[in-house]
């Protein structure tokens, strides 16, 4: 059974930086592509950044600069820094597969104000 734990979020104000972080168990880790997820209140889940298994990293316009997406095989978890952050990121972040996708963790609540 595929399980995936996010931690790391919390209250922030503009400008400031979280470092989120989701393990994952059961799967062979390495050998898939990640995403970090977000969803704000009232709007759809959206796709904030992906690593491949060869360490190709993608992020949406809105992250790029700002965040970096990283993962260790060997702790079979994917990180997101965040830094120079502003009010539009808060959501509740997720992490899961790019292209396979499993059940949804209970993500880590990241809210940004001042």
């Amino acid at each position: 059974q595929v399980q995936l734990v996010e931690s790391g979020g919390g209250f922030v104000q503009p400008g400031g930086s979280l470092r989120l972080s989701c393990e994952a168990s059961g799967i062979s880790f390495s050998l898939y592509a990640m995403a970090w997820y977000r969803q704000a209140p009232g709007e759809q889940r959206e796709l904030v950044a992906a690593i491949s298994s060869v360490n190709t990293r993608t992020y949406a316009d809105s992250v790029k600069g700002r965040f970096t997406i990283s993962r260790d095989n060997a702790k079979k978890t994917v990180y997101l820094q965040m830094n120079s952050l502003t009010p539009d990121d808060t959501a509740v972040y997720y992490c899961n597969g790019k292209i396979s996708l499993w059940s949804w963790g209970q993500g880590t609540q990241v809210t940004v104000s001042s």
